[in-house]
């Protein structure tokens, strides 16, 4: 089992940059697929990018791809979501998510974190 908990949501300005974090609890961190996925107000939830479990694979939603990167620290148990160049569009609720592997539709997700906003003001 996977406990997660997101943090680094706030409210920045267009073009601004914010870095969230989620920390996870549980012995099968390390060898999740960990994934970020948004809603926005009024919207489904999305697939925003993943991780393999070691790192070495990356994906990510057109929308975002050039502009995120998705990070993680096995030895931390932390994921990471370095968000730049945001746009008011960008602006959710972003949740950290764990699965055995990739998930990429929020009905395929085991585990959910909490979620932390994102308001992004142009």
């Amino acid at each position: 089992q996977v406990q997660l908990v997101e943090s680094g949501g706030g409210l920045v300005q267009a073009g601004g940059s914010l870095r969230l974090s989620c920390a996870a609890s549980g012995r099968t961190f390390r060898t999740s697929y960990m994934a970020w996925f948004r809603q926005a107000p009024g919207k489904e939830r999305e697939f925003v990018g993943d991780i393999s479990w070691s790192g070495m694979r990356t994906t990510y939603a057109d929308s975002v791809k050039g502009r995120f990167s998705i990070s993680r620290d096995n030895a931390k148990n932390t994921l990471y979501l370095q968000m730049n160049s945001l746009k008011p569009e960008d602006t959710a609720v972003y949740y950290c998510a764990a699965s055995g592997v990739a998930a990429r539709s929020p009905h395929d997700v085991v585990y959910w974190g909490q979620g932390t906003p994102v308001t992004v003001s142009s």
